[in-house]
């Protein structure tokens, strides 16, 4: 089991959540230009996190059943982010303050060193992204994505995997075909 699941274990056993959102497709769950330091754990459904750069939309995290999402620059830096988060399908999701999963974390040597871990595999992620981004060819992007997370492939839309993997959906559908 990885480390995120093990902390959404945690997570739920010692109840962190303090409220659930019932919330339909397509609703906005965080505007661009707030501040919301949430850790929002989801049950079902799935989410983006993205941004609006010259009109055109930026997909830059999607998150699904038993997988956590936030603002990431408004969660660490503790200002107002940059992104947008919204429901792609209709999901639920359970909301857990900043604060109470800080003190959850810091409550024994063992979350301690779990968060850790997280935030490792955090980091590795995004270099990997940030290489495939810049580095990789669209084929190269799709074949790793669809080894590192192939259930993506059946709670996303293709449009948003598109928009994720910086191709337009015409180019994700071809090399599905292929």
């Amino acid at each position: 089991m990885n480390s995120m699941n093990i902390l959404k274990l945690k997570i739920e056993a010692n109840r962190l959540s303090y409220k659930t959102l019932l919330l339909k497709r397509n609703e906005v769950l965080k505007q661009c230009g707030t501040k919301d330091t949430n850790l929002y754990l989801i049950q079902s459904g799935s989410l983006r996190v993205y941004t609006i750069i010259n009109n055109i939309e930026h997909c830059l995290y999607l998150g699904y059943k038993s997988s956590a999402i936030t603002a990431v620059d408004s969660f660490f830096g503790d200002k107002q982010s940059n992104y947008i988060i919204q429901t792609i399908k209709k999901s639920e999701v359970h909301v857990i303050k900043k604060e109470t999963f800080m003190d959850f974390i810091n409550s024994t040597k063992e979350n301690l060193r779990l968060w850790q871990d997280i935030l490792v595999e955090i980091i590795e992620h995004h270099i990997e992204r940030g290489q495939d981004l810049f580095e990789s060819s669209s084929v190269d992007r799709y074949d790793r994505l669809k080894k590192r997370a192939p259930e993506l492939f059946q709670e996303i839309p293709h449009k948003y995997i598109a928009s994720y993997l910086r191709m337009s959906p015409e180019t994700l559908s071809r090399l599905k075909k292929s």
